[in-house]
């Protein structure tokens, strides 16, 4: 779908700058919530359905901030506020995910990050613009429709197809989900798992070419891979949400949206673990 002239106008904003904006915002109240104590706090539950932690607050106020500051008319959809209309709302979404991999910023584990998408309607196959900031490493990705994928400014190589499974991340690796999926997950014949407790950084681990595939065994949200999709997909790889939609893009950016998610460096592998975990 071609956005339309107003979409395409906010679509043209400096986005990125607010993303890179944002970022450093988050920062700044990660350290001001220093220990585990403070960081592991809650405020209430989220409209996304878990638990808001204290950093979880402050961080989506920071990207708040800098929306409200941009003032361009659109519909917020993010973890902890749920749906907001932000300069009297529009057709255009911004996705956020103030800290996706909660969890390990509470405890003080590497692997957790900012997670933004912009969309130009209300399904994940109408995002445009991605970023992806790894909190904790100051890595960051990003990517447009149609543009590539970056990892900071400099392009990524397009993912190149194998038949060799080396590498697979699986995410949602909580002991019950991980012992019923065990026989599924050694018949897609990889060599080595890895679980980084981040879908939006698991995402971009495929996308650099650092991980062969990765898989949520839990359904994820919206907000968890809306980014992390696109900045894949740009790389040349292969996504799909086989729980919602078509099974490809056809999800919507509601926090409703309930879908695990499997990514790989080439359609035929996603084909391979789609078969093996249906």
């Amino acid at each position: 779908m071609v956005p339309s002239r107003d979409v395409a106008e906010v679509l043209e904003a400096d986005w990125l700058g607010l993303c890179r904006r944002s970022a450093r915002a988050v920062e700044d109240e990660l350290r001001r919530h220093p220990s585990t104590a403070e960081r592991a706090r809650t405020t209430g539950r989220g409209e996304g359905g878990d638990m808001t932690l204290a950093i979880d607050r402050a961080a989506e106020d920071a990207v708040f901030a800098e929306l409200e500051e941009l003032a361009a008319p659109v519909t917020a959809v993010s973890e902890e506020r749920g749906h907001v209309t932000v300069a009297g709302g529009g057709p255009v979404h911004v996705v956020i995910d103030p800290i996706d991999g909660s969890l390990n910023a509470k405890r003080g584990l590497p692997m957790f990050g900012l997670s933004i998408a912009i969309a130009s309607g209300a399904s994940l196959s109408d995002v445009e613009i991605a970023f992806v900031a790894d909190l904790a490493s100051g890595e960051e990705w990003s990517a447009r429709r149609g543009g590539g994928a970056y990892l900071r400014d400099v392009r990524l190589p397009t993912l190149e197809s194998g038949a060799d499974l080396e590498l697979l991340g699986v995410d949602s690796a909580t002991p019950r989900l991980v012992a019923a999926a065990a026989e599924a997950l050694e018949a897609t014949g990889a060599r080595r798992l890895r679980a980084f407790g981040s879908i939006a950084l698991h995402l971009c681990q495929v996308a650099s070419g650092r991980l062969d595939a990765m898989l949520s065994l839990a359904a994820c949200r919206s907000v968890d891979a809306a980014a992390g999709q696109l900045v894949v997909r740009e790389a040349g790889g292969a996504v799909a949400f086989p729980d919602a939609g078509d099974g490809r893009l056809g999800a919507s950016l509601d926090l409703g949206m309930r879908s695990r998610v499997v990514a790989a460096r080439d359609s035929q592998t996603l084909d391979r673990l789609l078969t093996k975990l249906a």
